[in-house]
């Protein structure tokens, strides 16, 4: 059956209220300081790594820790046919402790290839946390690297979808991924171009979330993420992230917080 964009949008948000259920919850409120990682090393007071479950039936691999690398100054997020828990793959994935609201958030991400494959970064809240479900997502499908979908969910309302190019591909080199979230608006980049621009304020979330990375796979949402077919261990890299305040200088010389106010 093909789902159309909203029902897509439905099965993913009741994934992710799955995915609060069994996740862990951290007591760290909104912490709002800019910084910088560089993937140098994994610190674990600041970093979570997922281990040990998954975000519901659509997904085909279990999260594990020994799938998550900090290696070359990259974080390494890995998907392979090893079987776990009631999983026949295992897959990759770290979140924050802290939660964030208003700022430029950016990555320079590596994705991974193949049908059926998903190279995540997003933000997210959700009912763990005692919050609704607001999430910010840009996301790579490995059935065509070639485009990453943008999307906003608001007390678990999705349906914001939009894809966008991403010239040269995903997956040949490191490309720039980044949002600016504002109150009444909300700008993402590509390789320091703004795709896209949301000024309705019922589409933008205001709740502080987590920062998310993650590479997984699905076996059943083959009209929105292609027919799986594996063919070898692969891995998303991340080479750097970025998380700058409303009002905080540009940390880098290539942020787009040192240019976001022409756009």
């Amino acid at each position: 059956m093909a789902y159309p964009a909203q029902r897509q949008s439905q099965i993913l948000a009741t994934a992710l209220i799955a995915l609060t259920s069994i996740s862990p919850a951290f007591a760290q409120e909104d912490n709002g300081k800019s910084f910088v990682e560089n993937f140098d090393s994994m610190d674990r007071s600041f970093w979570y790594v997922s281990d040990g479950w998954n975000n519901g039936p659509h997904q085909n691999c279990t999260w594990s820790k020994k799938l998550v690398q900090f290696e070359g100054g990259h974080l390494q997020l890995g998907f392979s046919d090893e079987k776990l828990g009631d999983r026949n793959y295992s897959c990759g994935e770290i979140q924050t402790k802290g939660r964030y609201r208003y700022g430029t958030y950016e990555a320079r991400i590596k994705t991974a290839s193949g049908p059926g494959l998903n190279s995540a970064f997003f933000t997210y809240i959700g009912p763990t946390d005692k919050k609704p479900h607001d999430e910010i997502d840009m996301e790579i499908l490995g059935k065509n690297s070639n485009q990453v979908q943008l999307n906003q969910y608001i007390s678990a309302k999705g349906g914001n979808e939009k894809l966008v190019d991403v010239p040269g591909g995903a997956d040949n080199g490191f490309n720039d991924y980044a949002f600016v979230w504002e109150p009444q608006r909300l700008r993402y980049y590509v390789n320091g171009k703004m795709v896209h621009d949301v000024t309705d304020p019922s589409k933008i979330p205001q709740n502080a979330q987590k920062i998310f990375f993650s590479l997984w796979g699905t076996d059943t949402l083959k009209s929105w993420m292609g027919k799986f077919d594996y063919s070898g261990p692969v891995d998303m890299q991340v080479d750097r992230f970025a998380f700058t305040a409303l009002g905080d200088k540009c940390q880098f010389p290539e942020s787009v917080a040192c240019n976001a106010d022409n756009n």
